[in-house]
């Protein structure tokens, strides 16, 4: 025994080693990755950076083009004008020239009366002979010093350090995880989180060998989040966190790992009615199921007796729930689930489609009679409604029933405590409690469904909402004053 023992624990020290030497194998070849992908967004980012100086460079250059043609244009006109008063001027002084060589007095005073006239006028002696722009540029000069010292202190990102989950502070309750997380120190820097998760059956470290990919909620800005809506269809999830800033993302937390209890199963096709038609969780009433397979359902089920379900070995607990037993027959248009209630408080949901006429949702001892309908036997509880020419709704146990007087819900919430001995069933949208039955379970249970003209979808996976826990403290506080149908007749 001892050296079993060794044996064993030296094959699990070597699948660790395997798995950790896989691990690593993967490290390396994500380092090599990544490094490449590293160098590529390096060079994005400074083709970048050529490009927006390039840009500048010819706006700038654009400018500075302007500003000469504007400056150029200026003087040029200025030029002009002066070049008009010059031609003016000499025009005069040549006429005053000429009118000094007049020997009349009249004429000369004439002429001298004309000159000053027209110097008075005259355009040259209205013109500024200052330069209306400058020829300096400097204005247009640009100074790099400061952006040459910014761009050789550009260094690498710092990397933000790996966030801390606060495992106390995380909560599993109605099918939602909320996870809480803090820096171990501050930084500005970050831009958001990111959380990955995965369901897993292993109540240890993330392995790399059979498990399911990280799913991934991204941009998180807080730091605390919740993930909603999930099935639990395993008993575990791992979740881990990692901080990012605008340009690179830190390594990821540690992974935690959290309980996620819940009730699975799925509805078991090879014992059902004929005439029903089952999917995993979906059943469907089928009225052709039957015809063309009475002859040889006596053949089928002496055979099926003894043969195992091609799906599931005879040996499986789920098979073992069922036992031997065969299908369904006349009118017990029923189908159990293939998982059996031995202790704990489990959950599901029913809905039905709104046509169906009638069904059933409840629980049964295990190996029921082949005609045996829910409710109709000492061995089997539930809630029945009848849409058929008009609309009963009742609870059933041992072939008594007792009338709801309460709307009919579209989803039916089903609560079972093993160990306690009860059986409640509530609305699933409001969470009202719609029957209550308490007994000692004396046997495992399985969960029923008879289905006629219609169908129902059944949702496994799910833990016993907040809601329900709330009103059966209260309940349980007033009493538990509930009625039985143990005393109540048909």
């Amino acid at each position: 025994e001892t050296l079993q023992r060794i044996v064993s624990t030296l094959v699990n020290k070597n699948d660790e080693i395997h798995n950790f030497i896989d691990m690593l194998n993967h490290t390396i070849s994500n380092v090599q990755v990544n490094s490449s992908n590293a160098i590529s967004e390096l060079d994005e980012e400074f083709d970048g950076l050529y490009s927006v100086l390039h840009e500048m460079k010819g706006s700038m250059a654009n400018t500075i083009q302007q500003e000469e043609a504007r400056k150029i244009q200026a003087l040029q006109d200025q030029l002009s004008q002066c070049s008009r008063a010059l031609e003016g001027s000499e025009e005069l002084l040549e006429l005053a020239v000429q009118s000094l060589d007049i020997k009349n007095p009249v004429e000369l005073l004439e002429a001298a009366r004309q000159i000053k006239d027209s110097v008075t006028v005259a355009s040259a002696f209205r013109l500024s002979l200052k330069p209306k722009v400058s020829d300096s540029m400097t204005h247009m000069m640009v100074d790099f010093a400061l952006e040459k010292r910014m761009l050789q202190a550009v260094k690498f990102l710092p990397v933000p350090k790996a966030p801390e989950i606060e495992v106390a502070a995380c909560l599993v309750a109605d099918n939602c995880i909320t996870i809480s997380w803090r820096m171990p120190e501050e930084d500005s820097r970050i831009d958001h989180f990111v959380l990955e998760y995965r369901k897993t059956n292993f109540d240890g470290l993330p392995r790399i060998k059979g498990e399911q990919h990280w799913e991934v909620v991204d941009y998180i800005k807080d730091t605390q989040y919740t993930l909603s809506g999930l099935k639990f269809d395993t008993k575990y999830m791992n979740l881990r966190v990692q901080a990012c800033n605008k340009a690179v993302a830190g390594e990821y937390s540690d992974p935690v790992t959290l309980e996620t209890k819940a009730f699975v199963f799925s509805l078991d096709s090879t014992s059902s009615h004929l005439n029903l038609k089952v999917e995993d969780t979906y059943v469907e009433w089928d009225p052709t199921g039957g015809k063309g397979q009475e002859k040889i359902k006596g053949k089928e089920n002496k055979n099926r007796s003894n043969t195992a379900s091609p799906k599931r070995s005879t040996n499986s607990p789920r098979a073992s729930a069922r036992g031997g037993r065969d299908r369904f027959a006349g009118e017990s248009y029923t189908v159990l689930g293939d998982t059996a209630v031995e202790s704990g408080q489990h959950y599901w949901e029913v809905r039905a489609q709104k046509d169906c006429k009638s069904y059933s949702v409840g629980v049964t001892y295990r190996n029921p009679g082949k005609f045996d309908q829910l409710g109709k036997t000492n061995s089997s509880w539930c809630i029945h409604v009848n849409n058929w020419l008009q609309t009963t709704f009742s609870a059933k146990h041992n072939n008594k029933a007792k009338t709801l007087d309460i709307p009919v819900p579209d989803r039916i919430g089903v609560y079972c405590d093993f160990d306690g001995g009860q059986l409640s069933f509530y609305n699933a949208s409001s969470k009202a409690l719609l029957h209550t039955f308490r007994t000692k379970f004396t046997q495992p249970l399985l969960p029923g469904f008879m289905i006629w003209c219609g169908g129902l979808t059944v949702s496994t996976g799910l833990q016993v909402p907040s809601a329900v826990k709330t009103l059966l403290k209260s309940e349980n506080g007033l009493g538990g004053s509930t009625s039985s149908l143990n005393n109540v007749a048909q």
